[in-house]
């Protein structure tokens, strides 16, 4: 009964869209995702000098779920604007549409089914952003000390900054990016079910195309990062800018499994 009542619920929000093209559900997740981060940035510096570490796991969460929520709404948003929207008798899209399949032309769908996809567009996958959600807490750690290392390795002085930064950036290209995204497609292929093949083929599809785009963004990002955020601060930054960055690589991790 209470199942039933939850699907039912997540199926009246999934038909629902601001102007037409923005899914409703989508935009409530990432309100309350921006609250909860809100709180984090409020309380940072306490938190992080109570607890560095899970601070960090908790924030690269949000952040990742976050990045996910942007691009499923991407996705959704796309897909929805391909198709003609609704619109008020003065000719104007309403703020709040609800999608109603054409019932005049095939036997219609019961309230608690979800609609075939040439009805609305994809709905919220839950389990999605709980494995980004996932992959961001576990990985923060490796980044706390991966970051710690870099630190004590080149340290930056006032005398000397510019050339320990860019021995950091050179670093962290080499060996973290290459790394990193391997376990990010690694981990993600393994949460959604597959196996050792499913995991080679991904790296065959997408991982020299992710790299590649990686070198394109993270050198310049890093740069900004290791010559001027304190190191408290270099996590949250990463996973602040990184929100695109996430959200390409979630684009790119499902457009492969289309």
């Amino acid at each position: 009964m209470l199942e039933s009542s939850r699907r039912r619920a997540l199926d009246a929000l999934n038909s629902r869209y601001i102007y037409g093209r923005l899914p409703l559900l989508h935009a409530i997740i990432f309100l309350i995702e921006l609250l909860v981060m809100s709180r984090l940035v409020a309380k940072f510096n306490s938190y992080y000098n109570d607890k560095p570490i899970l601070t960090t796991m908790i924030t690269n969460a949000v952040l990742g779920g976050i990045a996910d929520t942007v691009a499923q709404t991407l996705t959704a948003y796309r897909s929805r604007s391909k198709r003609s929207l609704p619109s008020s008798p003065g000719g104007k899209t309403d703020f709040i549409s609800i999608e109603i399949p054409d019932f005049g032309k095939e036997k219609p769908h019961n309230f608690g089914e979800l609609m075939p996809s040439r009805y609305a567009s994809p709905p919220f996958d839950f389990e999605r952003l709980t494995r980004f959600m996932a992959y961001g807490f576990l990985m923060a750690p490796i980044q706390f000390k991966w970051f710690g290392a870099l630190s004590t390795y080149f340290p930056i002085t006032k005398a000397r900054g510019t050339v320990p930064a860019m021995q950091r950036v050179v670093m962290d290209q080499l060996v973290f990016a290459p790394l990193g995204l391997a376990c990010f497609f690694g981990f993600m292929t393994v949460a959604e079910g597959g196996g050792r093949r499913a995991v080679v083929k991904k790296m065959q599809d997408v991982y020299v195309p992710a790299l590649k785009a990686n070198y394109m963004l993270w050198p310049a990002v890093q740069i900004i990062n290791f010559r001027l955020m304190p190191i408290q601060f270099q996590i949250p930054f990463v996973s602040t800018i990184g929100i695109a960055w996430t959200a390409y690589l979630s684009m790119t991790n499902s457009s492969d499994e289309d």
